[in-house]
Formats: structure tokens, sequence, C-alpha cells
């Protein structure tokens, strides 16, 4: 059902801006379309995962290779973003991106959209590491091993991302649940 209230921008930084209609308070971006994130899997079926510090959380974070789309250029595209964050963090360029999905991100906190994306035909072409304003490191996880390994980063205090799981089910099935066919 639609809300017919008016909405007030309370704030407006560079990159976020928070609303308010009726009691609701949310945050929309400013500086981009959405996001998207990379779920990829290597020749030697290793599975990408980045870590780097999040402000927001005062943490370390494991996630799947991910960016916005629309921060750098009007033309960006889900698949050119992904595709650029995917070797700008990992070092690995992509034949082919398939959109999976797309979804908020926090519903009700946000008007963010995130789009998943499957990263296929995988070459090594640098170490990855992100860009000078970023600290990544870079995990290749052997896929049989990824869901160990994510609980064993949990265990040691990383913070993980609960779209991890999603991205390990969009692995081998699509988002309704069918087989890859490659």
């Amino acid at each position: 059902m639609p809300n017919t209230r008016a909405t007030e921008t309370l704030y407006e930084g560079q990159y976020l801006r928070l609303k308010r209609q009726g009691h609701w308070e949310y945050a929309e971006r400013c500086n981009a379309g959405c996001a998207v994130i990379v779920v990829a899997l290597t020749p030697e079926n290793k599975l990408l995962f980045v870590e780097q510090y999040r402000i927001p959380i005062a943490a370390r974070s494991i996630e799947m290779p991910a960016g916005l789309v629309g921060d750098l250029s009007d033309t960006d595209t889900i698949e050119t973003a992904a595709r650029r964050e995917l070797l700008e963090e990992t070092g690995w360029q992509a034949e082919h991106i398939d959109l999976l999905m797309t979804g908020p991100t926090s519903s009700g906190m946000s008007n963010e959209m995130i789009a998943f994306v499957r990263a296929r035909g995988l070459t090594r072409i640098h170490a990855g590491g992100g860009d000078e304003s970023e600290d990544i490191t870079v995990h290749e996880v052997p896929l049989a091993d990824a869901p160990r390994w994510l609980a064993s980063k949990m265990a040691e205090g990383y913070s993980m991302d609960p779209k991890l799981w999603a991205g390990l089910w969009m692995i081998a099935r699509n988002p309704d649940g069918s087989a890859l066919d490659d």
C-alpha cells in the first residue's frame, strides 16, 4: 500500500541522504543506482572472498566481491560494475556475468538495491587488493571447504555478511532452485 505522506530530507551528505516519511526514517544513496555482489568460482573450483575493515561496524568483514553501480559513471551497468569490482578487488577477470536477481539490502532501513551476479570463465590478471582507498585481502577457498571456512572465520571474530550464504546457494543453483546449466 503506497504511502501518500510527504517525504522530508533530514540530512544530505556526499554519499547518503537521510529521509523521513511520517514516523519512518530511512537512508538513500546519493551516488549510485544500486550495488552488485559477485559470486565467483575460479577454474580451480575455489570461491572468491574478500576481507576488509568496515568503519560502520568497526570490524574486519568477510564478503564476496561487491561494489556500487553508477558511482563512477552514469552509463555504468550492473555487468560493467561487476566486472570492474571483481577485477579490482580480486585480480580475476570474468568472461561472462549472469544477473541472478536484484532485491533490497535492508528494506526497513534503506532504499538500496543489490544485484547478485554469477561470474564465469575467470582468468587471473593480477593479485587484487582493491584501489588506493582500500586494503582488501583476497581469499580463495576450495568450494567444498567454504561453509566450514566461513564458520571458522566467524568463530575468530570476523563479521560475516549474511549474503555470503545466499551466494553459496547461487554457486550451483539459480534463484528458483534449479541446477546451474553450464
